[in-house]
């Protein structure tokens, strides 16, 4: 059984791998479509969205270094620069349970169920490569954290793992930023593809609870009261191209 992480050969009956230690699943579940797809598969088989494999999982591919694996060099989320890597990892040692104030930011696709159907699999993977690409840019240029990826989007933290007073001016910089570059991208998707590809974002501040960072920079976080939900109703409520703020 190959690893889908480093793609050791591993034993058939092994639960993880020999070579990585990443856990070895007989099944991936899309994150664009839900359905179960073959260990090992890149892509899925019923909508051809990108597999998420064990072992690299948004977290987890959040605190992969560029270039670390056959995962990396596949996917352009799989990367952290490496300043805020250290960052990361010098704020760990203080995070395990602590309650943060941070500021909450989804972005998603609209209408990206449609959008996929209508589109060639492997088309609608490279424009959606580049779009996650550009989210990942534009949270970590100020220092946010893509603290998982929804199938069609991103949620980012401001504020922790790496602390900064001004988190919520950061999220609102960052999702400016982002406006102006994925309106861009849009218009170019329009022209190229035929696609009306639109984007919308919530922001919202509030205490978290943050858990324990592994090595791989894994990070949980577990929102106390409405923090998380509230900045995903922003989000929904969003018109294209617009970023709701509470």
């Amino acid at each position: 059984m190959l690893c889908a992480n480093c793609g050791h050969e591993n034993r058939e009956e092994a639960r993880f791998c020999g070579e990585c230690g990443g856990a070895l699943a007989s099944t991936s579940v899309c994150p664009g479509c839900g359905a179960q797809n073959p260990s090992g598969q890149t892509f899925c088989d019923a909508c051809g969205h990108a597999l998420s494999h064990p072992g690299s999982s948004a977290a987890a591919q959040e605190g992969t270094p560029a270039g670390s694996g056959p995962a990396s060099q596949r996917d352009p989320r799989a990367r952290t620069p490496e300043h805020l890597a250290e960052k990361i990892r010098d704020a760990r040692a203080d995070l395990d349970g602590e309650r943060k104030q941070v500021t909450v930011l989804f972005a998603d696709v609209i209408g990206s169920m449609d959008l996929a159907e209508r589109t060639d699999p492997e088309l609608w993977r490279s424009i959606m490569d580049r779009f996650f690409t550009i989210l990942c840019d534009g949270v970590h240029r100020f220092e946010g954290t893509v603290d998982k990826f929804t199938g069609d989007g991103i949620m980012a933290l401001f504020g922790a793992p790496v602390a900064h007073e001004d988190h919520a001016q950061r999220a609102c910089w960052a999702a400016l930023t982002l406006q102006r570059e994925l309106a861009a991208y849009a218009t170019e998707v329009r022209r190229t593809d035929g696609l009306s590809f639109s984007v919308r974002m919530g922001i919202n501040s509030g205490e978290v609870v943050v858990g324990q960072i592994g090595e791989d920079l894994r990070v949980e976080y577990t929102a106390v009261g409405h923090t998380v939900g509230l900045a995903q109703r922003m989000e929904s409520l969003a018109e294209p191209g617009k970023a709701y703020v509470t």
